[in-house]
C-alpha cells in the first residue's frame, strides 16, 4: 500500500512526496555512491556489448600478420595481438560471452536453487535430508574444480562451461532460499493460509516465493561478478570459449607470453574482467544494504 509524505517548501507550500517499498529502496540506491558507481560500470559495459558491431569497424575474427603486436595507436587503439586482430574489438566482443554467461548461468542457478531450496525448506524430513545432502556433496569440492571435472566430462566449449558453472553455484541459492523457506513457514499468515485450505502450491508460489526474492536478488548480482571470473578461469585454462571466440580468459591465456614485449594484450581484457566484477560486486553490496534492514544506519 502506497503511503505518502508531506515535506513544507520555502513558501509555504505542503510538497507531497510519494513513498512505497520500491520508491523507497530506489532512493537509498542512489544515496549509495559506491552502488552507484557499480551500477555505472556495470551498465557501461552493457551497452559496449550491445552497441559492438557499431563501435569497432574490424572483424574480431580477422587477422592481419603484418599488423602484428602493434601498440596501441590511433588505428588500433588498444593495440593488436600476436595473430593481428584488433584488441579492442576483441574486448567489446568478449563482453557480450562474459555477460551472457554470467547472466545465464546465474538466472539457471537461481530458478533450480530455489526451486530445490523451496521443497527442502517447506516440506523438511527426508525430502530436506535428501536436498541437503545433494548441497553438501557439491559443496565439498571447491567451484573452480568441480566446474573443471564437469567441462571435462562434457567437453571443452562455451556452452558446457555455461553449464558448469550454473551447477556449482545451485547450492548457494538453495541453501539460501532454504534457510529463508523454514524462517517464513513458521510466520503467522502461512499458518493461517494452511489453516483455510489453501493448497501448499499456492503458498510456495503466491506466499514463501515473493517474500524470499530480496536475498535472491542481491545473491545473483553477486553471483554474476563470480560466475565471469569463473568463466574467465576456465576460458584460460582451454575449456571455455574456443578459439575464435574472443572471450576474456582465453585473451589472457593466448597472450601471457607476451607480457614482457606487449603488455596491452594482457592488460585490456585483464582490466575488463576486473572492472564488470568490480561493478557487480559493488551494485551487489548496495542492494544489500538497501533491502536488508540491518544494514541501514
Amino acid at each position: 500500500m502506497t503511503q505518502a509524505s508531506l515535506n513544507t517548501g520555502s513558501g509555504g507550500n505542503v510538497k507531497e512526496v510519494k513513498s512505497g517499498p520500491w520508491r523507497d529502496g530506489i532512493r537509498s540506491f542512489m544515496r549509495n555512491k559506491t552502488a552507484v558507481v557499480g551500477f555505472a560500470i556495470v551498465v557501461f559495459f552493457i551497452i559496449l556489448a550491445l552497441l559492438a558491431p557499431l563501435i569497432s569497424p574490424y572483424d574480431y575474427k580477422a587477422q592481419v600478420l603484418s599488423e602484428r603486436l602493434q601498440a596501441p595507436s590511433a588505428t588500433h587503439w588498444f593495440g593488436t595481438d600476436d595473430l593481428g586482430r584488433d584488441i579492442l574489438t576483441r574486448t567489446l566482443y568478449g563482453a557480450r560471452i562474459s555477460l551472457w554467461v554470467g547472466f545465464v548461468s546465474v538466472i539457471g542457478s537461481i530458478i533450480i536453487g530455489t526451486f530445490l531450496g523451496i521443497l527442502a525448506g517447506f516440506y523438511g524430513r527426508w525430502v530436506d535430508m535428501i536436498i541437503s545432502r545433494v548441497f553438501d556433496i557439491l559443496l565439498a569440492f571447491p567451484a573452480i574444480l568441480l566446474a573443471i571435472a564437469i567441462v571435462a566430462i562434457l567437453g571443452p566449449s562455451l556452452q558446457n562451461a555455461l553449464y558448469a558453472i550454473a551447477i556449482v553455484n545451485i547450492p548457494t541459492y538453495g541453501r539460501l532460499v532454504r534457510s529463508r523457506v523454514l524462517s517464513l513457514r513458521q510466520e503467522e499468515f502461512i499458518t493461517a493460509a494452511r489453516a483455510t485450505g489453501v493448497r501448499d502450491a499456492r503458498i510456495l508460489f503466491r506466499h514463501i516465493l515473493p517474500n524470499s526474492l530480496t536475498p535472491i536478488i542481491v545473491q545473483g548480482t553477486l553471483g554474476v561478478a563470480t560466475a565471469i571470473i569463473e568463466a574467465a578461469g576456465l576460458g584460460f585454462l582451454g575449456m571455455g570459449a574456443q578459439p575464435p571466440e574472443p572471450e576474456w580468459g582465453k585473451m589472457l591465456s593466448d597472450s601471457r607470453q607476451f607480457i614482457q614485449t606487449a603488455p596491452w594484450t594482457v592488460i585490456f581484457p585483464g582490466v575488463s574482467i576486473l572492472l564488470t566484477s568490480l561493478g557487480f560486486n559493488l551494485m551487489g553490496d548496495g542492494l544489500r544494504d538497501t533491502f536488508d534492514p540491518r544494514m541501514k544506519r
